[in-house]
Order: C-alpha cells, then sequence, then structure tokens
C-alpha cells in the first residue's frame, strides 16, 4: 500500500501552504502565465493549489490515490493524476517547469526520476526540489529525544551529493541550492516545524501529518520522547538542548537546475 493512503486521512488539516514556502518556490521556478508546471509528488496539492491559484497552470501527480481526492476537492481546475517521478506519463518536453516539495524520499530510484523529469521538461525549464539532506536533520534537536525515529528518517533521505549526482546524469545543469530556515510562524507542519516551539508536537494530528511519526515512529519511543520533551520544558532544559543543536547549514533546502 502507498504509505500516504494510509495516512492521507485528514492530512489536510496540519499540512497547509506556507506562504513563505510558496514565495520561494515561484521566485525559483521563474514560472510564467503562459506555461504549464508539474508538481511532481503533489500529495494533496497543497502548493500545487497555492500556486495556480497565483495565475500559474499545473498538473500534479502523485501515487496516492488517497491524496488526489483530497487535491481534486480543493481544486478541479488542475489537472491532477496518479503517477510517480519514474513514470509520470506525460509526453516529452510537454511542462515549462517541475516542483517537488518534500518528495524525492519517496522515489524509488533518484537517477530514473530525474531522468523521467529532464525528459518530460522543455529546454529553457527549470526543476526546483524542496528537501532535506541526512547532515540537515542530524542538525534538528529532535534527534536528542527521538533517536530512532530520526535515524530511520535520515536513512531515507538522499544526500545532496546523489540529488546533484542524478540531476547531472540525467542532463541538468546550472544546478545551484539555497538553504532553508524554520520561521516560528511556519503554516506546514512537517517533520521540523517545531524548531521554535516543542510543543507542537504534543497536538496528535500534527503528529499524524508527519510521516516519521505516523509511519516510522516506534511507538515506545515516542511517548518516552514527548514525556522527555514535556519534562525539560517545565524545567527549562530544552532550552539548552535546542541551544546545542544550534547551526548554520540549514535545516531544509532548494536544489535548483535547469535543462539547457
Amino acid at each position: 500500500m502507498i504509505k500516504y493512503d494510509k495516512i492521507g486521512n485528514n492530512y489536510n488539516s496540519t499540512r497547509k501552504a506556507d506562504k513563505k514556502l510558496t514565495e520561494n518556490l515561484i521566485r525559483l521556478l521563474s514560472p510564467s502565465k503562459e506555461g504549464v508546471y508539474l508538481d511532481i509528488g503533489c500529495g494533496t496539492g497543497n502548493y500545487t493549489h497555492e500556486i495556480q491559484k497565483r495565475g500559474f497552470q499545473f498538473i500534479g501527480i502523485d501515487p496516492s490515490e488517497t491524496m488526489l481526492k483530497e487535491a481534486k476537492e480543493k481544486n478541479k481546475n488542475i489537472t491532477w493524476k496518479i503517477g510517480i517521478a519514474e513514470k509520470t506519463s506525460l509526453p516529452k518536453n510537454s511542462v515549462d517547469g517541475i516542483i517537488g516539495t518534500l518528495t524525492i524520499h519517496h522515489w524509488n530510484n533518484l537517477n530514473l526520476g530525474f531522468q523521467e523529469l529532464y525528459s518530460v521538461l522543455r529546454n529553457k525549464g527549470k526543476v526546483v526540489i524542496f528537501t532535506s539532506t541526512p547532515i540537515q536533520m542530524k542538525g534538528y534537536w529532535l534527534n536528542h529525544y527521538f533517536p530512532k525515529m530520526l535515524a530511520d528518517s535520515i536513512a531515507q533521505m538522499p544526500p545532496l551529493e546523489s540529488i546533484k549526482s542524478a540531476m547531472s546524469n540525467a542532463g541538468f545543469t546550472n544546478t545551484k541550492t539555497e538553504n532553508y530556515f524554520i520561521e516560528p510562524n511556519i503554516e506546514d507542519k512537517f517533520l521540523y516545524c517545531g524548531k521554535h516551539n516543542p510543543e507542537l508536537y504534543f497536538d496528535e494530528q500534527i503528529r499524524h501529518g508527519i510521516s516519521s511519526f505516523s509511519s516510522l515512529a516506534n511507538k515506545e519511543e515516542v511517548v518516552m520522547g514527548l514525556s522527555k520533551v514535556r519534562e525539560d520544558i517545565d524545567s527549562g532544559k530544552i532550552k539548552d538542548v535546542m541551544k546545542s543543536y544550534e547551526n548554520n547549514l540549514g535545516d531544509y533546502l532548494y536544489v535548483v537546475a535547469e535543462k539547457q
């Protein structure tokens, strides 16, 4: 079963398009009103919908029927399709740009995925990937409280070198990266949304919308970890824990490349 067919119900209650992330995607993608764009691994289509509202035409592709059902209810003017990065079933040279937010760690094969995206992208088009690397994730203070969960999450994340290599092998050029640091008021409640506000992780709905908690986590570790977080919040110790994990690596990053 597709992972998000399991956790897709009520996923939208905590996973909303963050305004700043949406603006960053648009800035890096540089879309035109005349173009057609692809959101690969679109999930329930939060970012697809939000960018489409700004006047840009999108196709959303995801392997989860549950997710796409919610996406269709949100916006019937977007073309939603079942598919995966490695097989979009789109014609060659049919889209003017591609975004992918927090999706590449779910791909079966990074090289095949980027080869397919390169194939469907028109010349001069950009691909903008939003992800997190293992090195960045080792800097999350969540490691202190949920070591097994974070280790499992980190293990599935492609290193930046692998992403760049797969992009290059597919033919992409002018690859660049831009770090992203979690802001206190982030609207999209993904894994490190509680960087500045640990209280968020006590919300069961928020944990349900985070695959690390809902699919990977050992329930006993989550219970014990949350208990320890509560204890450290009450004593004030969590400030020291959070400070010990401060770094300048970025919490997530954008990887941008072009098809010449």
